[in-house]
């Protein structure tokens, strides 16, 4: 069976940061070894994994952000396979074990994704038609938005030597730009089972951090069209896809008064359209 090392990025999340790794140490089958990166805590994390959890690799750095705790994460670790499992998530007791069979199954399987389940104010939120989560060539699903959630994900190393680590560049849908990156060379296996709880509604989230979070989807979408790595069919997606954003950015931008970002996009639009 693959050896799999888990990643943990957290940051002040003492409040959350047991149920997810207690939902490691409860799967079905075992893993081979768990790191956490503390992006800088300050909230008591590093002395509760000290005392309650002398088995897990504690790593701690001053905050740079998850890109950075992530990337650090999967340079320390000792096996090939990795899964991400963000501080406030959870996974399903069996979710390790599925992923491990699939990947058995279908050795030329590089990058495996679950379904999920979604909580928020402890209360199952229904998600939209939009957010269905598919495998195979997924590419052009992946334009809108980010379809494939790091803590659902199972990924052989050898996918970031090709493909390179999360933009450390990128404040936030740096989960985003890796898996456009990732989808435009690989399929992608998808276990059609919720076997990872997301939990959302926190004030810390990223989507409420950042005003218009769509302008760091525009970054990621002009970096994979000049990265010159694309297809032709793939460059054509991407581009209306740019445009697109870019034209809806532009009319909230202009209605809340964010006049800030306006030449940018333009000069951007201008370039694809």
């Amino acid at each position: 069976m693959p050896e799999i090392s888990v990643i943990i990025p957290t940051y002040n999340r003492i409040s959350f940061i047991e149920r997810a790794i207690n939902s490691v140490l409860n799967q079905s089958c075992m893993v081979n070894e768990i790191i956490i990166v503390d992006d800088g805590s300050k909230d008591g994390t590093k002395q509760l994994i000290k005392k309650k959890y002398p088995q897990i690799t504690y790593i701690y750095q001053e905050n740079k952000g998850v890109s950075t705790a992530r990337n650090r994460g999967i340079m320390k670790t000792n096996y090939d396979w990795v899964c991400f499992l963000d501080s406030d998530d959870a996974w399903h007791t069996n979710k390790i074990e599925i992923q491990q069979q699939k990947i058995k199954n279908n050795p030329k399987a590089l990058i495996c994704h679950t379904d999920e389940i979604w909580y928020q104010n402890g209360k199952i939120l229904n998600q939209q038609k939009k957010h269905k989560k598919f495998g195979g060539y997924i590419f052009k699903r992946c334009l809108p938005f980010c379809i494939i959630s790091p803590s659902s994900v199972i990924i052989n190393k050898e996918v970031f030597d090709k493909i390179g680590f999360f933009d450390e560049k990128l404040p936030a849908c740096e989960d985003y730009d890796l898996w456009l990156r990732i989808c435009s060379k690989y399929p992608v296996s998808f276990i059609n089972e919720a076997l990872t709880y997301k939990y959302g509604g926190h004030s810390d989230q990223l989507s409420r951090k950042y005003w218009g979070i769509d302008r760091f989807r525009i970054i990621a979408l002009e970096n994979i069209i000049q990265s010159n790595t694309l297809d032709s069919i793939q460059t054509e997606e991407a581009k209306q896809e740019l445009l697109k954003k870019i034209d809806i950015f532009l009319k909230g931008a202009a209605k809340y008064d964010r006049n800030e970002y306006h030449d940018k996009c333009v000069a951007i639009k201008n370039k694809y359209a």
